[in-house]
């Protein structure tokens, strides 16, 4: 099956999301702001491309508001849920599928969590996002909150976890770039398609090489 052509009514319903997206996470300064979003939601569109049978609709509202209510960046995420699904029941649009995909998608539900399976448009949704967390913008973005939650930068004396809860994964007494090993070089192992797999191992390298310079550097080798 085709991937969906979109309606106008669709395309007038992604435009109040992402104008809805824009005033909950413009002034974002953890790496998690709008032009995140934007990638995230280019990116899927990348991958429909190459995957038939996704709802494309499905797939770009998730991809727009899957930062909407992430405990990371609001103190009371079971709220900022509320106010999502009421959004989109507002603009006529079933928050079911696309609240299913943002709840199942992130790295910490899969890792520690108890994520439900994604079908293929979460599985396209997780991707596009996955992708903004490996290569050159996620070295931007990783150092960005590891300013946002006053990280040093690196220690050699405080080595890489391995990581057994959420709690663990939370704690902000890390440095930013043990954030690479700990997660973002797991990333490209847990893509899902083909388009993304291709994409991912190209960014996985480069985040390899500057994360060996950055030490290099430190230790005066380079």
């Amino acid at each position: 099956m085709e991937n969906m052509v979109l309606n106008p009514l669709q395309l007038n319903q992604l435009d109040k999301i992402h104008n809805f997206m824009k005033t909950l996470l413009d002034h974002d300064q953890s790496g998690h702001d709008s032009s995140h979003i934007d990638r995230v939601v280019a990116m899927a569109r990348k991958i429909l491309k190459q995957e038939k049978g996704a709802d494309e609709f499905v797939v770009l509202a998730a991809a727009a508001l899957h930062d909407t209510y992430d405990e990371k960046l609001f103190a009371n995420p079971a709220s900022a849920k509320r106010r999502t699904a009421d959004f989109l029941l507002s603009i006529q649009v079933d928050p079911k599928p696309i609240l299913y995909i943002i709840d199942n998608m992130s790295w910490s539900a899969n890792t520690f969590g108890q994520a439900k399976p994604l079908d293929l448009n979460g599985r396209i949704v997780q991707d596009a996002d996955r992708l903004d967390a490996i290569g050159a913008v996620a070295v931007i973005r990783t150092f960005k909150y590891g300013f946002k939650h006053n990280r040093i930068d690196y220690d050699p004396n405080i080595l890489p976890r391995d990581l057994q809860n959420k709690a663990e994964y939370r704690n902000d007494k890390q440095t930013t770039l043990n954030h690479f090993y700990e997660k973002l070089f797991k990333l490209q192992a847990s893509l899902n398609t083909p388009a993304a797999k291709q994409i991912g191992q190209k960014r996985d390298h480069f985040m390899h090489e500057f994360v060996d310079e950055y030490i290099a550097e430190y230790e005066s080798k380079a």
